[in-house]
């Protein structure tokens, strides 16, 4: 068990109180993750009234059909635990969607597991798939839960970097990283936090690279919808791909729901057992009237879709010009809605110094990257902003800091 501090506690036997100083614990496994960076920097925003454009969760609020589901849900009294993998209209809602997107025919009582969320879906896939000791290529910058849930996994972990301006796969370097004694690559498309779509180029080598070597394929997929300068590719609808993939997802992103906290995982049941079984020991089931109002979410027309990446389309370039206007040297994003850029031009000598600065200096919050990295070295010149708030906001953040940040 590992020390990292300590913090006081009172003494509650008979006498004067006495303050005693004891150490905080942590399994080792998670000794090196801390606070996650994006409560880090949201907190300091509070202090010091900073707009937040770090941390991705929209400013405004979800789709009022959506939300009056939910509470016709909760009035009709579906307010009792779930079934464990989902309940079932909101299971076949999911089967349906992902037909309509990949043309896959799957099973929604057999192939759908419900979850609390996408980083549930994440968790409980590396939890019920990955043994000690396996290994599993990650593709940095990452998502930060991949890393610290497959080191609770117990999984050796090796990294392929993905480097500016275009993120693009090394594939020598990971034709040269795979292997019989691969297990699984957990792949995120569109990519969080670069902005980046894996191309059919790069998904087909990948595919046929894991088939080679008989490796899995874990697709966290979050933000399928929000994919605008090209159509998003689900893994699982490659040739051969299906029986070898997990792929994950959720209700948040497109719904400005986050929240919600729903998400699902979606395997042949061979997988499907794994997930399943882990699943039920992390949350057992998710919110009830929730799942009830995702099925109405998820059966949304087409018109929704398009509307929605209308929207981002203008918030995005509203941040973009802005940024490049104010100095940033601005890396293409063609899905997500963050924005990776090099802050170097201004002088600060690395990301966190940069973002404490841009927060306590000029009133804004982006993200560090480094923090995404198996090297933080790697990620030390590259600072994330994301564009899920209003245009008004977009726009005061520029504005703050056209006049403030100086190079």
């Amino acid at each position: 068990m590992a020390t990292i501090s300590t913090v006081s506690t009172q003494n509650d036997s008979a006498g004067p109180a006495q303050i005693t100083q004891q150490p905080l614990q942590v399994a080792k496994r998670l000794e090196k993750f801390k606070t996650t960076i994006f409560t880090q920097m949201s907190s300091l925003a509070i202090k010091h009234g900073a707009i937040n454009l770090g941390q991705g969760f929209p400013n405004f609020d979800g789709p009022d059909f959506v939300k009056e589901a939910a509470i016709q849900a909760i009035k009709d009294g579906k307010n009792q635990y779930a079934r464990g993998y989902g309940v079932p209209d909101f299971n076949s809602a999911i089967a349906a969607r992902f037909k309509k997107d990949t043309g896959l025919v799957i099973d929604p009582e057999k192939e759908v597991t419900v979850t609390s969320g996408c980083t549930e879906a994440i968790a409980a896939t590396i939890l019920g798939l990955i043994n000690p000791g396996d290994e599993v290529i990650l593709f940095a910058p990452f998502y930060d839960s991949y890393e610290a849930t497959l080191s609770m996994a117990g999984a050796k972990i090796k990294g392929i970097t993905l480097r500016p301006p275009d993120f693009a796969v090394p594939i020598d370097e990971l034709k040269s990283t795979i292997s019989k004694n691969t297990r699984a690559i957990l792949l995120n498309t569109p990519h969080n936090p670069t902005g980046k779509m894996f191309t059919r180029e790069e998904l087909n080598t990948i595919a046929s690279l894991c088939i080679e070597n008989d490796v899995l394929v874990f697709s966290d997929e979050v933000y399928d919808k929000l994919a605008f300068e090209m159509d998003h590719i689900s893994m699982a609808s490659l040739p051969g791909m299906y029986e070898r993939t997990v792929t994950m997802n959720s209700l948040g992103k497109t719904f400005s729901l986050t929240g919600w906290k729903i998400g699902w995982a979606i395997a042949p049941p061979h997988l499907t057992w794994g997930v399943r079984q882990a699943h039920a020991f992390l949350t057992f089931a998710t919110s009830t009237p929730m799942q009830s109002a995702a099925a109405v979410a998820l059966r949304a027309p087409d018109s929704y879709y398009v509307e929605l990446k209308r929207d981002y389309m203008e918030k995005k370039a509203i941040l973009v010009e802005g940024l490049k206007e104010v100095g940033f040297k601005v890396f293409p994003s063609s899905g997500t809605y963050f924005v990776v850029v090099d802050h170097t031009p201004f002088g600060l000598e690395n990301d966190i110094a940069f973002c404490e600065y841009l927060i306590k200096e000029v009133g804004v919050v982006a993200i560090p990257t480094s923090v995404f990295y198996l090297n933080p070295e790697e990620g030390k010149n590259l600072v994330r902003f994301t564009f899920c708030k209003d245009e008004e906001t977009l726009r005061s953040a520029v504005e703050r800091m056209k006049k403030k940040l100086k190079k």
